[in-house]
């Protein structure tokens, strides 16, 4: 196998057990860049000789016996705001180009402790929002990859690197992993520290991950959750074993919930037959289920919620940069700088009473499984397309993982979302792995 379409996973086995060395597995993926980054464009910095020699590093220290960690010697691709000692953090814009941070975020050093090499930020959209970066979509150059995390889902699918991080604050991991056809999985909201990774809303701001396989996908969140005391969304807790449990066999089969949500009526036809044509093949495994009425207004709240911290956390690019911010970003933030205390505050409080609607779902269901998207991702770059699908499991903080499983009417990725209770993450992905392996007989 080429190493260069390796799943993260298998080449952290390859090399430690000698058959690879991490120097020739980061040279595959900078071999691979070179191919094709002048259409894809995923990449916001490189540094390949800095990449060369961490993995000479790794590939040293295995020699001698230390193993630094389950992805040792591993590449993995970084989204542009997240901050990285040693390359810059832009952000998507202009008003910080050339920053070079003075530390590492937290989930830079729990992916270094894994035994990560960090190849490169990938592109983001700007200040993460929704203005389009340079990046294309692999599977057809005149396609929006999705957003923010568009560098993150490109450079996976197109093979430059096994691996990537992202971040989901309305629908920035699931959207861009389905348009582009890999892996998305953004853990429950509090697992993965933020801290030194650009602020949005702290409400709604979640880190997710990118690969080739569910298996790859547990495997790194597995390595970045944890307690850190700089993110107060965090919570002191036993790791959870998710490599390990998504490797088991589901006791019995799993049973889903069809669930279309209140934004069915914005999927396209091909998306709704698709999913229709999933459950009937599911059969017995999965019902239709309805979400209680108080689901109405989700989208309306984490508007509310998400355009006021906008405001609040952009307020100095607003005030003293907003001739170089987009259009669209500067409506939001004025929009967010309208927003009332009463409005906000009481959308946020609502949040634990929209998650006691799943109750009744999660007592007979092991897992929701509902579209990623409204469809195919849209031809053109001026948008990175409607993120409707992934607003309520992102309101609500429950985990959630994008399956490549389907194609649309022109034969772009269509993903299916499947999405668990709160820190039940573990159990999600041993269903996926389930519904994967179920769809490929």
């Amino acid at each position: 196998m080429e190493l260069a379409l390796m799943g993260a996973g298998e080449a952290a086995a390859a090399i430690r057990g000698g058959l690879i060395t991490s120097e020739a597995l980061v040279n595959a993926c900078l071999e691979q860049i070179d191919r094709l980054e002048e259409q894809v464009q995923a990449w916001a910095h490189l540094d390949p000789e800095l990449a060369l020699e961490k993995a000479r590093a790794a590939d040293q220290a295995l020699q001698s016996g230390n193993m630094l960690g389950p992805l040792h010697g591993v590449p993995v691709g970084v989204k542009d705001i997240i901050d990285t000692i040693d390359m810059p953090t832009e952000n998507g814009t202009v008003l910080y180009r050339g920053r070079q941070p003075q530390d590492n975020a937290t989930v830079i050093t729990r992916l270094q402790e894994a035994g990560a090499i960090i190849l490169g930020k990938t592109v983001t959209t700007e200040l993460a929002v929704y203005a389009p970066g340079k990046t294309r979509n692999p599977h057809d150059l005149s396609r929006t990859p999705g957003g923010s995390s568009s560098g993150s889902a490109a450079a996976v699918a197109s093979g430059m690197v096994p691996i990537a991080i992202g971040t989901q604050t309305n629908g920035s991991v699931i959207r861009p992993a389905s348009f582009c056809g890999v892996y998305g999985f953004k853990p429950t909201f509090g697992q993965v520290s933020r801290h030194l990774v650009l602020k949005q809303s702290p409400p709604l701001d979640q880190i997710g991950v990118f690969a080739r396989s569910v298996g790859d996908a547990a495997l790194v969140a597995e390595a970045i959750i944890g307690f850190d005391s700089n993110d107060l969304a965090t919570r002191p807790m036993v790791k959870a074993p998710l490599f390990s449990v998504q490797s088991e066999e589901t006791p019995v089969p799993p049973s889903f919930a069809c669930v279309k949500t209140p934004v069915w009526e914005q999927a396209d036809e091909g998306t709704r037959f698709a999913f229709t044509e999933l459950a009937q093949a599911l059969g017995e495994h999965a019902l239709e289920a309805d979400l209680p009425d108080i689901f109405v207004t989700a989208h309306e709240q984490h508007r509310i919620i998400m355009e006021a911290d906008l405001a609040r956390s952009f307020e100095r690019e607003y005030t003293d940069g907003r001739e170089k911010l987009s259009a669209v970003l500067l409506e939001m933030l004025e929009r967010g700088r309208r927003v009332l205390a009463m409005d906000y505050n009481n959308a946020v409080a609502d949040i634990s009473s929209l998650y006691e609607g799943f109750d009744k779902i999660f007592e007979w269901h092991d897992a929701i499984i509902t579209p990623a998207t409204i469809g195919e991702a849209p031809v053109g770059l001026e948008s990175t397309g409607s993120p409707v699908f992934c607003t309520i499991w992102t309101l609500c903080g429950m985990p959630a993982i994008t399956l490549p499983l389907l194609q649309g009417e022109n034969g772009m990725p269509l993903g299916i979302q499947l999405v668990g209770p709160r820190g039940d993450d573990a159990r999600l992905l041993r269903t996926a792995r389930w519904l994967v392996n179920e769809m490929s007989q």
